[in-house]
């Protein structure tokens, strides 16, 4: 997949390198979208030499802690380091309408490129990158949680003798409305394989939200839990929305 995805991009105008060291080697920004602070710390932290004054643009979702810790790291180095993950998926990443967040004292620095992809009305500036990191989970905590919402609103009107139809035509207006819009037609059809956000990315982040939590959290709890029993039951790489498909043991 991975080739696949590179060969559109060379054929698009980009240049393929032997490794990601060749790729940022003379580079005066450098932008990383990767899974998760594992991979971060991975392919840059452990393995990347970046130059001083290097404008290091990262967009993977971490944690805080991780975006502190990254921000250090670049700072020892005298490379410029800016959190800026994005809120939304691949229907808003196409029409270049991202809700982005941007963190971290050269924030000001990174935004002619954020902006490529952002929508101005959802574009943040904060002054630190953990508060850009913070600010991401709080917007993934949103979209777990509002579909576990929908799930249970679907259970119960079910349950009560509303079929799917007519559970979602009363959903309108009300605050789950916009989550049954955006994954009404997933319930309708029982398809989840045309992934906008997989299961295992909002689990991921589900994870780093719960670590960085210092109260409970119990709507998203039950959340997560809900997405590791996709996973587990081979789902991981479909869209989150196939938690639907799972009920609860």
């Amino acid at each position: 997949m991975g080739r696949v995805l590179a060969g559109h991009l060379v054929t698009a105008g980009a240049s393929a390198t032997r490794d990601a060291q060749d790729a940022v080697t003379g580079a005066e920004v450098v932008v990383t979208a990767l899974f998760g602070p594992a991979a971060v710390r991975e392919v840059v932290l452990d393995g990347l030499d970046l130059a001083a004054g290097t404008l290091w643009i990262d967009v993977t979702t971490i944690s805080p802690a991780d975006a502190a810790e990254h921000a250090a790291w670049a700072h020892e180095r005298g490379v410029r380091h800016v959190h800026s993950p994005v809120v939304g998926s691949l229907g808003p990443a196409a029409n270049r309408s991202l809700g982005v967040l941007v963190g971290g004292p050269d924030a000001d620095a990174a935004l002619p490129f954020v902006s490529l992809w952002a929508d101005p009305e959802r574009l943040q500036v904060l002054p630190e990158a953990a508060a850009a990191a913070t600010g991401k989970l709080v917007a993934n905590l949103a979209l777990a949680v509002s579909f576990q919402g929908l799930v249970e609103a679907v259970r119960l009107g079910t349950s009560g003798g509303l079929d799917l139809e007519q559970v979602l035509t009363t959903l309108k207006g009300t605050g789950l409305g916009l989550i049954a819009g955006m994954k009404g037609d997933n319930l309708r059809s029982g398809e989840f394989g045309n992934t906008q956000f997989s299961a295992d990315l909002l689990l991921k982040d589900a994870g780093l939200m719960l670590d960085t939590s210092t109260l409970p959290l119990p709507a998203l709890t039950a959340a997560a839990q809900a997405l590791l029993e996709a996973q587990r039951a081979g789902h991981g790489d479909d869209d989150f929305s196939v938690i639907a498909r799972h009920e609860p043991r």
